[in-house]
């Protein structure tokens, strides 16, 4: 089974241009058909397309919806507004949120989603960690969230969870600290000795991280991340080939790479 995550950037390229290709990036993503890919940073109104650009079945999640300064907007007034220049306005108006595109030879059972950085949750963890005003305000700016799926493959079930942590480099202990309540909830939700996967933009890398270093731990039993901040992880399965990253030249297109991040992935069985 052959698991990718990406985050997509909105469908804009490295270095930016005026147009993006969100398209393109999610057709490529599924060109060499994969079982599972889970998605990062897409703009808001592109969740509803993603089942007609690539005949995969789709768990989406809105984490931010599209906005107008702190006017709500729609989906569609963010797409046109942003398509001004893809490569400046991004996410400012558009929204965003993550989805997982699941292989039609698998069934997708279940949906399950958690809020990584509620209120509640941010001020605990702030007064617990030490977290000064200006993170405290970073970490409010955009929610973030942890989607989960069960699929059956014909034989077993898998959970499979796509996630995109708070970025906030001066401070990476508030992406560590999301990392920490994604892998509480996977696990809450996971039966025992059931498959588990959990995918995405960690925004924090292994060095960095305790909630890393204790999850791969033999207590805890998770895979062995790679280097950077897009990783997928894994227990109760058996990694074949990977975790791997994309080679710059496979995302190569017009003039540029497509997203900022690299696609990364593993095969398991």
């Amino acid at each position: 089974m052959l698991i990718r995550t990406w985050n997509v950037f909105h469908g804009n390229t490295n270095p930016p241009q005026r147009r993006a290709y969100l398209r393109e990036a999610v057709e490529l993503a599924v060109g060499d058909d994969p079982d599972v890919l889970c998605l990062q940073e897409l703009p808001a109104w592109s969740l509803s397309r993603l089942a007609g650009w690539t005949g995969y079945a789709v768990a989406q999640a809105l984490a931010a919806p599209p906005t107008l300064g702190p006017l709500p907007s729609t989906a569609e007034l963010g797409r046109v507004l942003t398509s001004v220049n893809c490569g400046v306005l991004r996410s400012a108006l558009s929204g965003q949120g993550n989805a997982i595109l699941v292989s039609p030879r698998l069934q997708l059972q279940e949906r399950h989603l958690c809020v990584l950085n509620p209120r509640r949750f941010r001020r605990a963890q702030a007064k617990s960690i030490g977290v000064g005003p200006l993170a405290r305000l970073a970490w409010a700016n955009e929610r973030r969230v942890c989607q989960v799926v069960r699929l059956w493959d014909g034989t077993r079930t898998l959970l499979v969870a796509n996630l995109h942590a708070t970025s906030y480099p001066p401070d990476e202990r508030l992406a560590d600290a999301e990392l920490l309540r994604a892998f509480a909830y996977v696990d809450g939700l996971a039966d025992p000795g059931e498959p588990v996967a959990v995918a995405g933009d960690f925004n924090v890398t292994f060095e960095r991280s305790r909630t890393l270093l204790d999850l791969t731990g033999e207590e805890g039993g998770f895979s062995q991340p790679g280097p950077g901040i897009d990783q997928i992880l894994v227990r109760n399965l058996e990694i074949t080939a990977g975790p791997t990253r994309w080679p710059p030249e496979r995302r190569e297109r017009h003039g540029a790479l497509l997203s900022d991040h690299v696609p990364v992935e593993v095969v398991v069985e």
